[in-house]
């Protein structure tokens, strides 16, 4: 099993704390910033095989990882255009890297070790969703029928949808499914959408479960609010 971080944005809504940083280099507490906190849990769960994507301060990234990690597997693609794509083109650019079962996650994204545990012990391909959370307003959200997804997407907003992270298990046919979708929205120029609209499309051929949570700590961290929000939380 291989794990995927999409690392390529720029972090523009972390303002000063991304100045002059890598917006995953950010400290959620004292002296761990969240890549850390990512590597060293799928390290403690027996992954050491990681595909990281990059784009801004990709070096920067690389280097801190290289020396807190030296003793992983650990593959960078570097995205030129991050600034104009979203990561779907990221995906594209590593799907030669990617052939087996996988993780995936984004790069801005904290969560509790025992998460991963679950979802790396799922038989099927899987999605970290949350019930008791309320829907976001402009973050993803999974529409759910016969316990399986639907749709993943920002904009839907249904009594169907629950709130949902980018934390994904897909076993290897799914991700084939998957990661040849992606290929085509890349080669028709649908490089600016997120990659889950590709996922959409295949989702009566991909099986996608929802591995729901119910209130343990998954949460993306995209602005200065939200950093402050998982600071509280860890401390509490």
């Amino acid at each position: 099993m291989k794990a995927i971080i999409l690392n390529s944005g720029t972090g523009s809504r972390m303002g000063e704390f991304t100045k002059n940083n890598h917006k995953s280099m950010v400290e959620i507490w004292d002296g761990v910033p969240l890549i850390y906190h990512q590597i060293k849990a799928l390290e403690n769960v027996g992954i050491e095989s990681i595909l990281i994507t990059t784009g801004h301060m990709g070096n920067k990234l690389k280097d801190f990882i290289d020396t807190e990690f030296g003793n992983l597997d650990i593959t960078y693609i570097h995205n030129s255009s991050y600034s104009n794509t979203n990561y779907i083109y990221s995906i594209y650019l590593a799907s030669d890297e990617l052939y087996e079962d996988i993780i995936l996650l984004h790069g801005d994204l904290y969560f509790d070790e025992n998460i991963l545990n679950d979802i790396i012990s799922s038989n099927t391909s899987c999605v970290v969703v949350d019930s008791t959370l309320p829907l976001p307003e402009k973050d993803f959200k999974a529409e759910i029928g016969n316990e399986r997804i639907r749709k993943i997407a920002t904009y839907i907003n249904n009594g169907n949808c629950v709130s949902c992270q980018p934390l994904y298990k897909l076993n290897g046919s799914d991700w084939d499914v998957w990661k040849g979708s992606i290929h085509e929205f890349c080669v028709d120029g649908k490089i600016d959408v997120y990659a889950e609209e590709a996922l959409n499309n295949v989702l009566n051929e991909v099986v996608l479960k929802p591995l729901d949570v119910k209130g343990r700590l998954c949460m993306e961290v995209d602005t200065v609010y939200d950093l402050q929000l998982l600071r509280n939380k860890l401390r509490a």
